[in-house]
């Protein structure tokens, strides 16, 4: 018969709803268990605190012996020329806050001038850089500096999380961080797709680019402060891709979100040459911004059945579109016809829909993007360009660790074929 204490399902697995229940109502006995847990709890994080605390001096002890030639014993001379020289309090960084330990003191021996030597050990623990690194991350998860401390667990003698210290701290990772972004080589990658788009943050604007290559894999090449209307910032993020091995005479294709200035800035540093497709979502949210409400469902339907088609039956609907528009709605259908071969160029490439799918819009970098404004929420006031820039770098490389490859990566090697044979025709007509 089954008793009522019975809780494990055939999987092996606990009802814990079902367990609850029973406890519920069979809790007496669990009473002194937390009375037990409550008045004990206290003991046992001192318990932990002094055992590490005494775990890291017996290292920094063992440490110094081995550069005194032995442990420290009274009365009794030794060759080594480094003697034991009293204690002195001292700090050591652990995992997330600073401690406060005493350390013992050595020196050379003799009677003229003598020296401090360094104990190996407590130079290691000196290193700050795992605490900084600590402190982004948990800033870019969403805790704001000035909650900082509630975060860190509480313990006697803890020292250094002010406010100050940890924007410090965090400002040293994210510029380290920001400088191994920006001197990346691409001399071996060979990137078929480079995506182009901009973030705000405040009142500042950044640029990022990322590239895919043939096995579809995503990869962060670089930022720039600045819109994307800004033909000048532009080119200089191109031209340091490039300087970082990206190759301008190699053909590829581009994915942007319809600044003008962007496609000034590919024909001058990668060439009039390269295939570029505009961004439908960018395109699509442009076009409705200028209709009525009632206007937008059908208007919408009717480029994306467009989008769908051949390259030139698909640009004859648009015209039409365009031409109905017109009417009452001049303004959208001037922005319906605004680049509109380049809203089509995946179709007139011939790739299979599936490659399609990811290649007609930006959202391959505005999801990054989204990862970096979920990381960087809680901040409110962004002084500078350069804040900008180091936070943008710390989530991006973030949130690249969690790039998948790219949807239709399989078919990619389509792509290559045509931009192979495209550039192979370009070099002829060249010659």
């Amino acid at each position: 018969m089954k008793k009522p204490y019975h809780t494990i399902r055939k999987q092996g697995k606990v009802n814990e709803q079902e367990l609850a229940t029973f406890l519920t109502k069979n809790g007496q006995g669990l009473l002194p268990m937390v009375d037990l847990i409550e008045q004990s709890r206290m003991a046992c994080d001192q318990l932990i605190d002094v055992t590490g605390r005494a775990v890291i001096q017996a290292v920094l002890q063992l440490s110094a012996a081995q550069v005194a030639g032995g442990p420290l014993q009274q009365g009794k001379r030794r060759p080594s020329s480094v003697v034991f020289y009293g204690r002195q309090a001292g700090q050591v960084m652990l995992s997330d806050r600073k401690l406060q330990v005493e350390r013992p003191r050595l020196r050379t021996k003799g009677r003229g001038r003598t020296k401090e030597v360094e104990i190996p050990a407590y130079t290691a623990m000196q290193d700050q850089s795992p605490l900084g690194e600590h402190i982004l991350d948990t800033l870019l998860h969403g805790v704001s500096t000035r909650n900082y401390k509630e975060v860190i667990p509480q313990m006697a003698e803890t020292i250094g999380v002010s406010k100050s210290s940890v924007s410090r701290a965090a400002i040293e990772v994210s510029e380290a961080e920001l400088e191994a972004l920006l001197s990346r080589r691409f001399d071996d990658l060979k990137l078929l797709i480079i995506y182009m788009d901009g973030v705000v943050f405040g009142e500042h604007t950044m640029i990022g680019a990322v590239g895919v290559d043939a096995e579809g894999r995503k990869h962060v090449l670089g930022i720039r402060e600045g819109a994307t209307e800004n033909a000048t910032v532009v080119t200089e993020l191109l031209e340091d891709i490039v300087a970082r091995g990206v190759d301008p005479k190699q053909k590829r294709l581009f994915i942007i979100d319809g600044s003008k200035a962007l496609r000034a800035a590919i024909n001058a540093v990668f060439g009039a040459h390269q295939p570029v497709q505009r961004c439908r979502a960018h395109k699509l949210r442009n076009v409705l911004d200028h209709l009525p409400e009632e206007q937008k469902d059908q208007v919408k339907s009717l480029m994306r059945a467009a989008w769908k088609m051949e390259a030139k039956a698909g640009m004859v609907r648009i015209r039409k579109l365009a031409e109905w528009l017109e009417r009452e709605y001049p303004s959208a259908a001037a922005s319906l016809l605004e680049g509109l071969e380049e809203c089509f160029t995946i179709n007139r490439l011939g790739l299979p829909p599936s490659l399609q799918r990811c290649l007609a819009t930006t959202n391959i970098i505005e999801s990054p993007h989204a990862g970096v404004r979920i990381r960087t929420r809680r901040v409110t006031n962004w002084q500078n360009g350069s804040m900008a820039r180091r936070w943008m770098a710390s989530a991006f490389l973030r949130t690249e660790k969690n790039f998948r490859r790219i949807m239709g990566y399989r078919e990619l090697w389509t792509l290559e074929a045509i931009l192979s044979e495209s550039q192979f025709a370009t070099q002829q007509a060249v010659a």
